[in-house]
């Protein structure tokens, strides 16, 4: 029985970070990104995909690496305050960089 339980622990872990990263993906930069690469005539659907699925993959080693450190070294830091100061520094930048071109 434990087998089965532990299965079903992993199973739903899992899950749950596929189901948060897949929607928290949905429509950002780096997918409209692909979605204009893909879009050229002269880049192959092929090439496009296979490129950015390996980008993907090496950004979340690299996110994954960096968590596990500050996990290990950085515990009394409430990291989800600093990602989400993070969010909102890039979304300021953002906003600037509009205002700035136009």
């Amino acid at each position: 029985m434990t087998l089965g339980k532990n299965w079903e622990n992993h199973m739903r872990e899992l899950l749950t970070i596929f189901t948060t990263i897949f929607l928290a993906e949905l429509g950002d930069k780096t997918q409209l990104a692909t979605l204009l690469f893909a879009g050229e005539s002269r880049s192959s659907a092929w090439r496009v995909f296979f490129a950015a699925a390996g980008a993907l993959v090496l950004s979340t080693a690299i996110a994954v690496a960096l968590g596990s450190l500050a996990q290990r070294y950085l515990t009394m830091v409430p990291l989800k305050l600093i990602a989400g100061l993070g969010f909102i520094a890039i979304g300021a930048w953002t906003v600037a960089s509009h205002f700035r071109s136009a």
